[in-house]
């Protein structure tokens, strides 16, 4: 059937169990792929016909298969997951090099909790490039999983006896506010700082293990001062924020490298903390390291952004008001 340009494709799903799955409570999935492309879908029986333009139709056709096919391989289908194939479908290919050791096809982290899944092109790469590389660093804007990827590569390669430990450090540096005037001792001082690299192991791992872990010293989160003077061998080591360690602090937890060990550099040019006048060591570090074999930078935008959708606006905005002139 045919009206103009909106034409009607049938899709069958043998399984019409999968398919209760793939339409979500209430059809909220098939909802969510209406909205995104304009197409109309309903369902008849173990069919779901699309009413669209061809495009859209042709897309949101794409997506459902892709979404069928995970629910056949028994993982569920959650928003995330929608958000990921729609990404996907309309990244630019990315460099063969880069996702060579994945043979191209999907990357997977496993940890205790979840199977974690990339989203976009951009955080594919900087997943191989964690795998691949004894030292990364993933830059960009909040919101584009640079650390919550790095925490779940950390673990996996844990579970899977690659390293003995995992060390999760960032700069205690305040934003406006003086550490000094925080109640409690100095753990409950810097704490609060930690917090997000807490949350990201939370999502990985049981809490009464990753308790016993983190009393054991197996797994270590700790600002970036305490450092100083130790050698981290046999570690997956992710240093957030860094951004806000200055050069020297950034020398210093470079040369903590150690045998066996991994080390991740995460953090975002444009929210600098540190007091005016000094610079930054992560851009120090991207001018001096970036021609070091085994040394990978990986660099993320706005279209990276996995968070509320308004956060990726955000962050446009604000960009291109830097970019006015003055």
């Amino acid at each position: 059937m045919t009206t103009g340009t909106i034409t009607e494709a049938v899709l069958e799903f043998p399984d019409n169990r999968l398919l209760i799955d793939l339409c979500g409570e209430y059809d909220r999935n098939l909802t969510d792929i209406e909205s995104r492309l304009g197409v109309q879908i309903l369902r008849r029986g173990n069919h779901l016909a699309i009413f669209g333009e061809p495009a859209a139709q042709a897309e949101a056709s794409e997506v459902l298969q892709a979404l069928y096919e995970r629910l056949e391989t028994g993982k569920a289908v959650e928003t995330g997951d929608i958000d990921r194939e729609f990404r996907m479908a309309n990244a630019e290919e990315t460099p063969q090099s880069q996702l060579e050791m994945f043979g191209g096809g999907k990357v997977e982290i496993k940890t205790r909790k979840k199977l974690v899944e990339p989203r976009t092109e951009a955080q594919k790469a900087y997943v191989a490039a964690l795998f691949s590389n004894e030292l990364a660093f993933g830059i960009g804007p909040a919101g584009t999983g640079k650390t919550y990827l790095a925490v779940a590569v950390g673990v996996n390669m844990f579970i899977n006896g690659l390293v003995d430990r995992i060390i999760l450090s960032r700069p205690a540096v305040e934003a406006g506010e003086k550490l000094g005037y925080l109640p409690g001792d100095m753990k409950d001082k810097v704490d609060p700082y930690m917090q997000p690299l807490y949350d990201a192991l939370g999502d990985f791992l049981p809490a009464k293990q990753l308790q016993k872990m983190i009393e054991e010293k197996v797994i270590e989160i700790a600002p970036l001062a305490f450092m100083r003077g130790r050698t981290l061998s046999n570690a997956f080591v992710v240093l957030d924020e860094a951004q806000n360690a200055t050069s020297m602090q950034m020398k210093m937890f470079l040369t903590r490298l150690g045998e066996g060990s991994r080390m991740v550099i995460t953090g975002d040019r444009t929210q600098i903390d540190l007091p005016r006048g000094v610079p930054s060591g992560l851009a120090d570090a991207e001018r001096l390291l970036n021609r070091i074999p085994r040394i990978s930078f990986n660099y993320f935008t706005a279209k990276d952004v996995v968070r509320h959708p308004l956060v990726a606006a955000i962050i446009e905005a604000y960009d291109k008001d830097a970019i006015k002139p003055t």
